[in-house]
């Protein structure tokens, strides 16, 4: 035994593709063992580790398995070991008949990375069948002027055993007129045939009993017998003849039972008795007196039972026809089994990878399989193949064996389970095949990220929230399975370092639901945004981005707040109006802001409380106070006037401010000082007195700069006459000393002229006529324009 030489080839992955010319993975002669039947199960044949050159561990690795081309499990391959080991008591003549010698072949294969050994075992043969006569006499009938010398044949014993443990020998019992020769038939297997030593004669001796032993060649011997009978008869000069000495004939293995396959015949030219043929086999085997019979008057072969091409593709029948006188004529028959495709083909599947990792390159081995049809020539041929719309193909390998490989790249979530139908189908007429199924899953790897259902998020929360409170969620999905598809969110390091976003929102890494950490404000901010990040759970882990933007809803949290007239001051607002002040003339604006926004910061304005009703009024929208109707001599000097402004938020919040309003004939009139009442009511809350005072002081500290400027060149007279009057100015009187911009503000401007009073003690503020001459009497449509503070211009 000689084990073939192996060349290993590398490939890319698992798949190797086998030849038999030189470089081939496939032993170029096989391995031969042999083994003699009914050898004892588990019994040690070779050993394939000693064979090969491998290490005893590599069975297991690299998948090593024993496979015969009958698929039966005579051999198994001990993996601790590397034995080949009987498997089941073998029978040679149940496996081979007459077959000589009796082989069976097999592979050894080793899935990764594939590759076959070829290999033989001859199973021998040992004398465990004794030679067996088909009859248990055998009857001659012989005439008496038969010469000396006559040859007479005989059938010959059945020995199941081949080779030297067949019959080998034929004996007859001693007796002065007959002797033994042994003659080799057709197939190589020897005969008696009965040779007259001396004549006959009927009447002094009809009959003869002779014993016909039939002797194997085995060690010991087995020997069987049968009786043989010599009948003597009157004289046949004339042996049958037949029309052809070799008859062949054509049998389709699906002819049914007792159909005809030939009819022989043969001619006698003696009359009477001795012209009356009778037919029968000569020497034939067992399997064809079981296969065939033959009708002893017609010579008409039938068939007995089912023929199977498979089994046996051609008999040889040795027939005679004796006549009346026992003189025998010889002929055969040759019957050739006809081949129909009756066999579909065969798929036994070797192996199979399930499931299969969907990035696998191409030409992974997916199965190994192979394939036979028992049926010869174009009925044996065979095509295999799959569906075409598959990323699949088949690759012939070895003596019958494919691979089914895949041919791109695979994509689990495009599909995720292939069903592989394996078509094999013959080349015979009417054509058959078989099918087998596969169930291919492929398995899944991390290549796809996250992806958010929108690639920019706006959220809405009403400011003053309560802490954590949910405010929306973001929402990804992975398009993979498993750990590949799970999710987890967080919240990505914001563009503006400024913004503290570890302290505005939190997200739950489960979810996306997001949460207001604290309170927000939307005075303080009103929109914010940042980015999201969704990573999966895969190795390496992928991730994703959306861009998120929350935007602070406002509430009405601020009520309004009065610029105009500053409700703390020192010394109390005073407005001068005019005695010949007509109706609509502006007294005052109330200039007022709310710090929130859109309906919440639309104001109005409501005149709730005056000393005198109905001669002051207020206009809603613009906070403008104006005369009802024109003044009159009988009207009070002072007025208090209580305006209260109120914004539309819901719940809507106002303030309230008083306005004083100082009846004069003419602007040039002094000041006159705040009723004691109104300073006694100041005194009433010191807090409040003192924020006035703060207030006033920084005003004033401001005032006092300006007027200082402005007083030294328009008092610099009146200062040298009394020791501290105003002088008339120089020049034009500046304008625009103070700006006001925003809602509730004057439109247009007017010049007076101030002074300081000197000497008095008093840091107030002394109004004088306007320095524009001959004001024009106020007007409904101009007046709105009009407002004196203190001698300053508001816009």
């Amino acid at each position: 035994m000689e084990p073939g030489e192996r060349h290993p080839q590398q490939i890319r992955q698992v798949l190797l593709f086998f030849v038999f010319l030189g470089g081939s993975l496939v032993c170029s002669e096989p391995w031969h063992y042999s083994v003699a039947e009914e050898m004892e199960i588990g019994s040690v044949i070779a050993n394939v580790v000693k064979e090969i050159g491998l290490a005893v561990e590599d069975l297991v690795a690299r998948g090593a398995r024993v496979i015969f081309d009958d698929y039966k499990p005579y051999l198994q391959l001990d993996p601790q070991t590397g034995n080949l080991l009987l498997n089941e008591e073998l029978d040679r003549e149940a496996l081979c008949h007459f077959t000589e010698p009796c082989i069976l072949h097999f592979q050894v294969l080793f899935e990764n990375p594939l590759q076959f050994f070829q290999a033989e075992l001859w199973v021998k043969d040992i004398n465990d069948h004794t030679p067996a006569f088909l009859d248990k006499q055998i009857i001659l009938k012989i005439s008496e002027a038969t010469a000396p010398g006559t040859p007479f044949q005989m059938d010959s014993a059945q020995d199941l055993d081949v080779g030297k443990n067949g019959v080998q020998n034929y004996t007859l019992s001693p007796n002065p007129y007959f002797h033994l020769e042994l003659q080799d038939s057709d197939d190589g297997r020897k005969f008696p045939e009965l040779l007259l030593d001396q004549s006959l004669d009927r009447e002094k001796e009809p009959e003869f009993r002779l014993t016909l032993t039939a002797l194997d060649g085995g060690s010991p011997p087995r020997s069987g017998t049968t009786l043989v009978r010599v009948l003597v008869l009157d004289i046949n000069d004339n042996a049958p003849e037949f029309e052809r000495p070799v008859y062949e004939v054509q049998v389709p293995e699906n002819s049914p039972v007792d159909s005809l396959v030939v009819r022989v015949s043969a001619t006698d030219l003696d009359a009477g008795i001795y012209g009356e043929l009778s037919y029968s086999f000569s020497h034939v085997s067992t399997d064809i007196r079981k296969t065939f019979e033959i009708h002893p008057v017609s010579g008409e072969i039938y068939l007995k039972a089912l023929l199977d091409f498979e089994l046996i593709q051609s008999y040889t029948i040795n027939i005679q026809a004796i006549d009346g006188g026992s003189l025998s004529g010889k002929s055969a028959i040759l019957v050739r089994v006809v081949d129909v495709n009756d066999n579909a083909p065969e798929i036994v599947m070797t192996s199979l990878t399930s499931p299969i990792p969907e990035n696998s390159s191409p030409e992974m081995v997916v199965a190994v399989f192979s394939v036979r049809d028992l049926d010869a020539g174009d009925n044996g041929r065979m095509v295999c193949s799959i569906q075409d719309d598959l990323p699949f193909l088949l690759k012939p390998t070895f003596k019958n064996f494919y691979t089914l490989v895949t041919e791109s790249p695979l994509d689990r979530e495009s599909q995720a389970e292939y069903n592989i139908t394996i078509t094999v189908t013959d080349l015979g007429t009417p054509r058959l095949k078989t099918q087998h199924n596969l169930t291919v899953t492929v398995s899944d790897v991390n290549d796809n990220a996250p992806t958010f259902s929108q690639t920019a998020y706006t959220l809405r929360v009403r400011e003053n929230n309560s802490p954590a409170l949910h405010i929306g969620s973001v929402s990804a999905t992975d398009r993979d399975s498993g750990a590949n598809a799970q999710v987890t969110y967080s919240l990505l390091p914001p563009h503006d370092p400024q913004l503290p976003l570890g302290s505005l929102v939190s997200i739950n890494a489960d979810n996306g639901q997001l949460f207001a950490l604290r309170s927000l404000d939307f005075e303080a901010l009103q929109a914010f945004e940042f980015r999201v990040g969704a990573a999966d759970r895969g190795s390496p882990a992928l991730s994703s981005q959306a861009l998120v933007r929350v935007l602070v809803a406002d509430a009405n949290d601020n009520a309004p707040f009065v610029l105009y007239p500053l409700q703390n001051g020192s010394a109390p607002c005073t407005e001068l109006v005019p005695r010949a002040a007509e109706a609509g003339y502006l007294v005052a604006k109330v200039v007022a802001v709310d710090g929130d926004s859109g309906q919440n910061a639309w104001l109005s304005y409501q005149l709730l409380k005056a000393t005198e009703p109905g001669l002051f009024g207020v206009w809603a929208h613009n906070g403008e106070v104006r005369t009802a109707r024109p003044l009159s001599e009988r009207d009070a000097v002072k007025h208090r006037l209580l305006v209260l402004v109120r914004d539309h938020g819901e719940p809507p919040l106002s303030a309230s401010v008083t306005l004083h309003v100082l009846l004069v004939d003419g602007f040039s009139q002094p000041y006159l000082p705040l009723p004691d009442a109104a300073a006694a009511e100041a005194r009433a809350d010191p807090l409040t007195v003192y924020l006035v005072v703060a207030l006033a002081s920084v005003s004033s500290l401001f005032l006092f700069s300006v007027l200082v400027f402005v007083a030294v060149r328009l008092c610099r007279r009146r200062r040298a006459a009394s020791g501290g009057g105003c002088l008339v100015p120089e020049g034009p009187f500046p304008g625009h000393l103070v700006d006001v911009s925003g809602a509730g503000t004057l439109s247009h401007s007017y010049q007076y002229e101030v002074c300081l009073t000197g000497g008095s003690g008093t840091t107030e503020f002394k109004f004088l006529k306007p320095a524009l001459p001959n004001l024009p009497p106020p007007d409904h449509r101009t007046d709105e324009s009009h407002t004196f503070l203190k001698g300053f211009e508001f816009i």
